[in-house]
């Protein structure tokens, strides 16, 4: 099965931890060795933020910003392939054509950014869309989709299952709310959309949480349900 797994950067890089980067890997390295192909997006995390926002400062203008965040978040997939070793491409993929690439030679490719314009929600989910990937995992910050913002909303509640055309409104009625911020974001809910990509957001903090959702599809996360999209095939076989 073929799985691209979205880690986000606050996830992944919040305490700027080997372990927590090694732990990660291991899961990864573990789904592979069990016969799963796996692209990894890492995001950018607060370095990120407090980058651009000296950029800001600085008189930067928005490309630039993003820019920056792009070359923070190849950083940090950097150290995931450290992390991982011989089986990751050697370098961050900085296209999709090279992420698949990597994987058709049996590599594991991790990417950051791509482009300007372009978080990394969206960059995970038009990775497994051009690698035709069967499962796309969120893991991030949050335990999964909520009605509203969780930070700032204190009765949003949290959905096991949310319709696409759903979780499309959901995005939109909090971006509407300034400062607040959706697990997954609005280009990256079209994508799924389109490519009809079963697609689980999660929390990203225990890796084997992470593993055994790509594996059975067992989590305490949210299933974003798109009809006419496939079961991911491992989930019938896999343990």
């Amino acid at each position: 099965m073929r799985t691209v797994i979205s880690l986000g950067g606050s996830v992944l890089f919040g305490e700027r931890s080997a372990e927590t980067i090694e732990g990660h890997a291991s899961a990864v390295e573990r789904l592979v060795d069990s016969g799963h192909e796996v692209a990894v997006v890492v995001g950018g995390g607060s370095i990120a933020r407090e980058f651009i926002e000296v950029g800001r400062d600085l008189g930067a203008d928005e490309v630039r910003l993003d820019e920056i965040g792009i070359d923070i978040t190849r950083v940090n997939a950097r150290l995931m392939i450290e992390a991982i070793g011989e089986l990751a491409h050697p370098w961050p993929a900085t296209t999709y054509a090279e992420a698949g690439q990597a994987l058709r030679h049996g590599d594991l490719p991790v990417l950051g950014g791509v482009a300007p314009a372009q978080t990394t929600d969206a960059v995970s989910a038009a990775t497994a869309e051009y690698v035709r990937a069967d499962l796309l995992v969120y893991a991030t910050s949050v335990d999964g989709v909520y009605s509203g913002d969780p930070h700032e909303d204190a009765t949003a509640t949290r959905f096991e299952e949310i319709d696409i055309d759903e979780l499309l409104e959901v995005i939109a009625s909090i971006h509407m709310s300034a400062g607040s911020k959706s697990p997954v974001d609005l280009l990256a809910a079209k994508i799924i959309q389109r490519a009809k990509l079963p697609t689980i957001v999660m929390d990203g903090s225990d890796p084997v949480a992470i593993e055994q959702a790509v594996r059975s599809g067992a989590h305490d996360g949210t299933t974003v349900r798109i009809e006419g999209a496939p079961r991911p095939p491992a989930w019938d076989t896999d343990g």
